[in-house]
């Protein structure tokens, strides 16, 4: 263990619940399932202390073990599950896209912004039962994304460069993905104008990602957005502006009336 987590740690009030966390993170990272091996060497610990580490979250459904080693239990799931639910907007986003001519047969998913990522945490598998997108819990950086640009939309020019640096650089996730700040601006701006956010085949090949910004209901809630992933080939001007408006009247379904109010009064 590196000496500065060594100091965290024995600072810390409650060590085991960090490093409780810590696993966690580790088999969230991981491709497959670890092997106890694995695990302590991940968290530099002997492998004594990480067996009681994973004896207590396997009891708590937190972690199980299979034949290749500890992977995340179900119970994670449900505390995921359990954090979307308690926004009111993503109670009502099922049945809001099952009622959208447009929607209810797409794959519409919700993220919110995370630091500089997108973080994904609800999703309608719309009639097509396309397999693209996402997996819930999973993250793309915000200025690939389409849902990431929603979300940066909503800020001015000077605090998306406080939360992504000056001289930001960005990952080339594919041929199409911009590289530096002033690109991204360029599509910020795009989107301001259109009203939705376009991925143009910059997060995934072959997909291209359509998304609106959707304001929280509450005082306290995260700033959201609607997203929509839609096969290159089957992405024409008109689908996906079509697309585009159906998300900005979902939008306007889910923003609390009352907020609405107050602000523009």
């Amino acid at each position: 263990m590196a000496d500065d987590d060594a100091d965290r740690i024995g600072r810390d009030p409650a060590p085991a619940v960090t490093r409780s966390i810590r696993l966690l993170e580790v088999l969230a990272d991981a491709a497959h399932p670890l092997t106890l091996t694995e695990l302590a060497t991940a968290l530099g610990l002997a492998k004594s202390s990480t067996a009681n580490l994973c004896l207590a979250l396997e009891a708590a459904r937190m972690v199980e073990r299979v034949p290749q080693g500890y992977r995340l239990g179900l119970r994670t799931a449900e505390l995921g599950g359990a954090f979307a639910a308690q926004f009111n907007q993503v109670r009502e986003f099922y049945a809001v896209c099952d009622a959208s001519e447009v929607l209810s047969g797409e794959l519409v998913q919700v993220a919110l912004l995370d630091g500089s990522d997108a973080l994904y945490i609800a999703r309608h598998e719309g009639a097509r039962s396309l397999r693209i997108g996402t997996p819930l819990g999973s993250r793309l950086p915000a200025a690939l994304s389409a849902t990431g640009r929603a979300l940066l939309s909503t800020l001015g020019d000077d605090a998306v460069t406080a939360l992504l640096g000056e001289d930001a650089a960005f990952p080339a996730l594919t041929e199409n993905s911009p590289r530096t700040l002033d690109a991204l601006r360029e599509r910020l701006d795009a989107a301001r104008r259109r009203g939705w956010a376009l991925d143009a085949e910059e997060s995934f090949a072959g997909v291209v990602g359509v998304a609106v910004p959707l304001e929280g209901w509450a005082p306290g809630d995260p700033q959201l957005a609607l997203g929509v992933g839609i096969p290159a080939s089957e992405a024409s001007e008109e689908r996906v502006a079509l697309v585009g408006e159906a998300l900005r009247a979902a939008a306007r379904q889910l923003t609390n009336p009352f907020s609405a109010a107050a602000r523009k009064g």
